[in-house]
């Protein structure tokens, strides 16, 4: 489907401010927040069925204005305090959360739920190609509502350096509660992001000139590389099977059998690292954002609101990941991720802390797979009052080649649905390729 076919046409904007005056309130951010000030902010698109527009938008707004009590935080805005430490700002004078409305009426939800790639979706999520660290002027959370044809398309767009995955997921199911009814939120956001990590880290940062004058002798920047996007649906008995293949022969070392995650995960990177193409000593590094609530002392609640993920890596030769069974990629990827205990945060944290680097979300390693979400949040539950979503997408900011997000399946129980970007040549060889699909 073309780009051009969604004749989009804005009609409206507005903010949306919490209900009830909060006062003036200031979080600092913390080294688990710090590094994502130079991603993008973090897009997600709900697709719902649904005729009555402008009542669907009526609700929204209103259960926004009500769970923005609690999650004030994203009604305010990025600042510094004196001695230059990131904080969220709020005061009940600053405009809220923005929300714009559209239309796009020749376009149904079907259409747009078997689109492939989400340069045609771009349209329907606010802030593309906009950095976390313009939180200082703009709005920390956006919303796009576009009517379609026969629903609405809800885009939304999260600075990443105020929160995570679990804290997005945690948010959109409290305002879908709310608008469902819910007197009020079933576990509200726990906000103290020092109780986490309380170093006072000040970073130099500012954003970069619009567009300044460029000399002769700087580097023009380059072209971003064409990729293409596609989401590949693994069924129950399709997860099944990957997962007992790769618990068939368990490892001598006694270690525990593979989750459905690495399972998965050494699935697709293997695939993957087949259509690359790769010359076999060519380095492959699989990377994955893992959820540290648990893992730091004290463990934080599953309700912490901020980023409480740490990217870890692990590396091997193509060839060597090839030359193996799926067993040699699961078992690298469960070393990483156990290995990932309190003292490795903190070891990383203080490392950073002493030397912070500002990574942009490409620095994901050579060759690299990336897995970012999880099949674990309830995507398909975020009810606002009109049934469940048809579809659930992630927009075009912070993706790049090899890029992995990771949702349940729509039909439920344990399928999977995997959202990848990878470069145009090595899609076609993967789209063919029986044994990454388990065709028969």
């Amino acid at each position: 489907m073309a780009a051009e076919s969604l004749n989009l046409k804005m009609t409206g904007k507005s903010h949306v401010k919490a209900k009830k005056n909060i006062g003036r309130k200031e979080y600092q951010l913390v080294t688990f927040d710090l590094p994502y000030l130079a991603f993008y902010y973090n897009q997600k698109l709900l697709f719902y069925k649904g005729n009555d527009f402008e009542g669907m938008v009526e609700k929204v707004k209103e259960g926004l204005s009500v769970v923005l009590e609690e999650f004030h935080q994203l009604a305010g805005k990025i600042g510094k305090d004196e001695e230059g430490v990131f904080r969220v700002e709020y005061d009940d004078e600053m405009e809220g959360v923005e929300v714009t409305e559209a239309v796009a009426e020749d376009v149904g939800v079907e259409d747009l739920a078997v689109s492939e790639s989400s340069s045609s979706l771009m349209e329907l999520v606010p802030y593309n190609g906009i950095l976390n660290l313009e939180g200082m002027h703009r709005p920390l959370l956006a919303i796009q509502l576009t009517k379609l044809k026969d629903g609405l398309a809800m885009g939304c767009a999260f600075n990443h350096a105020v929160l995570d995955g679990t804290s997005t997921w945690q948010f959109m199911s409290s305002w879908a509660e709310i608008c469902s009814g819910a007197p009020s939120t079933v576990a509200p956001p726990f906000l103290d992001r020092t109780k986490a990590r309380n170093t006072r880290v000040k970073l130099d940062l500012s954003l970069p000139e619009p567009n300044g004058p460029t000399s002769d002798n700087e580097e023009k920047p380059k072209p971003k590389p064409k990729l293409r996007e596609k989401i590949f649906k693994f069924s129950e008995s399709a997860i099944d099977k990957i997962k007992s293949t790769v618990n068939e022969n368990p490892p001598s070392d006694g270690s525990k059998a593979f989750s459905t995650f690495q399972a998965l995960s050494a699935h697709v990177w293997r695939h993957i690292t087949l259509a690359r193409n790769l010359k076999p000593e060519d380095y492959t590094v699989f990377t994955v954002f893992v959820d540290c609530r648990k893992r730091i002392d004290p463990p934080m609640p599953e309700a912490y609101f901020g980023n409480l993920i740490q990217a870890i890596f692990t590396v091997t030769a193509g060839g060597l990941l090839l030359a193996h069974p799926p067993q040699f990629g699961a078992s690298l990827i469960q070393k990483a991720i156990e290995a990932h205990n309190g003292k490795a945060i903190d070891e990383r944290n203080k490392e950073w802390e002493s030397a912070p680097k500002i990574f942009e979300f490409k620095d994901a390693g050579v060759n690299c797979v990336a897995v970012g979400s999880s099949p674990r949040f309830k995507v398909y539950d975020i009810d606002f009052g009109w049934g469940k979503p048809e579809n659930v997408r992630s927009g075009t900011n912070n993706k790049f080649d090899g890029m992995i997000y990771l949702y349940p399946g729509k039909s439920g129980g344990r399928s999977i649905d995997v959202e990848l970007t990878l470069d145009p040549h090595a899609m076609e060889i993967l789209e063919k390729d029986k044994d990454f699909l388990l065709e028969v």
